[in-house]
């Protein structure tokens, strides 16, 4: 096994290049930070291990040392489970290929050296040789468990906020898909009941995502709970929730992208007006499409915005989706949007609307396109299957 002087070498050059002038060495002062660091060659064999890097997982270094991190030693997980460790997911192999530095940090859980689990907050760059060639990768890392425990509490919540219980309707099929960017997200969503015939519906998708939009949503909970009998007139009631945002708002500028409406389980008319958000996916049973436009003001930036009102025909067996921006709003590795005609394309290659929508199996698909380990955004979906 190589030693920890010669292993690290390359990556303590790197940082005593700056330090000259200073009586400490770059390991001395690397060891000194709560955040743990650790360092891998271009064959992800890992050449550093800070103090605190032993500290939060355990691990020491002579155990870890020209071994790779996949190797039984930290196999990271995301937030949803997902093995990260391997190719295409790994967030510190992603650095070393694109040459790109990390520029959100990720929360991540690593295997610790007693089997447990430790949620970690992690950034990723790549290292250069005076050339510009990529040698290894650097992650830094910081245990965030007394965070996590107030997240996971505020996740159970917004999880209870979303849960919809819908009776059975067999001329209308409602079903929803959630997954939050964080622990906790910024896409609010309802689905509701009311009248024999008609149900109403909304999508709501705050700015950014992360606590402070995790928070607004409970507002828009209350709205909805507030307002949603205005749903037999989408435009009255997005007109309401508008004027309530701008006073909930007030001094801070933010704003919610949103599209909500009424869906008649006996005639198949959809009435519906959009803010801001993606239109609606109509997929026939001979796999037409449909994508009727919307218009409308963004939610909660003026007082007193008009919104305006569409309706159209649903035909047997016809499924519509309304989903978030964070389902469409994916960029490739050349910077191509995926757009809503992208997001169809995928739903046939997985035999949508034949198969039943698996969110798991569209998001692989779509963490494919955007050659990222994880999407950039919450996504929520609302499928409605309407059979007559």
């Amino acid at each position: 096994m190589l030693s920890r002087f010669a292993t690290q070498s390359n990556f303590l050059r790197i940082v005593s290049a700056a330090m000259k002038n200073l009586i400490f060495s770059a390991e001395d002062i690397i060891d000194c930070l709560s955040d743990g660091v650790y360092v891998c060659d271009r064959e992800r064999r890992i050449v550093y291990w800070s103090k605190a890097a032993e500290r939060i997982t355990g691990w020491k270094p002579e155990e870890v040392l020209g071994r790779a991190c996949l190797d039984e030693i930290l196999n990271h997980v995301d937030k949803d489970g997902h093995r990260l460790c391997g190719q295409e997911y790994c967030p510190l192999h992603r650095a070393m290929v694109t040459g790109i530095a990390t520029k959100v940090p990720v929360i991540v859980f690593a295997l610790c050296k007693n089997g447990d689990r430790v949620p970690t907050q992690v950034t990723t760059a790549p290292i250069f040789n005076e050339s510009g060639e990529v040698i290894g990768g650097v992650e830094t890392f910081r245990d965030v468990s007394p965070m996590l425990v107030d997240l996971e509490r505020a996740s159970k919540i917004q999880t209870q906020m979303l849960k919809q219980d819908l009776p059975a309707d067999p001329r209308l099929r409602f079903s929803s898909f959630s997954m939050p960017y964080d622990i906790v997200g910024g896409d609010y969503f309802a689905i509701r009941q009311l009248d024999g015939d008609r149900y109403g519906f909304l999508i709501a998708d705050m700015e950014g995502h992360g606590i402070a939009s995790a928070l607004y949503t409970m507002h828009l909970s209350i709205l909805w709970n507030r307002h949603f009998l205005l749903l037999k007139n989408p435009a009255e009631f997005a007109e309401a929730i508008n004027n309530e945002l701008v006073k909930i708002f007030g001094d801070i500028v933010t704003f919610a992208a949103a599209i909500c409406g009424v869906l008649d389980a006996r005639t198949g008319e959809l009435k519906f007006t959009g803010a801001g958000s993606p239109p609606p996916l109509i997929i026939h049973a001979d796999w037409s499409i449909d994508t009727p436009k919307t218009a409308g003001a963004l939610l909660g930036i003026m007082e007193d915005s008009r919104y305006t009102e569409q309706a159209l025909e649903l035909q047997v067996n016809d499924s519509i989706l309304f989903f978030s921006d964070g389902a469409v709003e994916i960029q490739n590795a050349e910077d191509e949007f995926l757009g809503v005609m992208g997001l169809a394309q995928i739903l046939q290659s997985l035999d949508y609307p034949q198969t039943p929508l698996e969110m798991s199996a569209l998001e692989q698909r779509l963490l494919k396109f955007s050659n990222n380990i994880r999407l950039p955004d919450d996504i929520t979906i609302i499928e409605a299957r309407f059979f007559g």
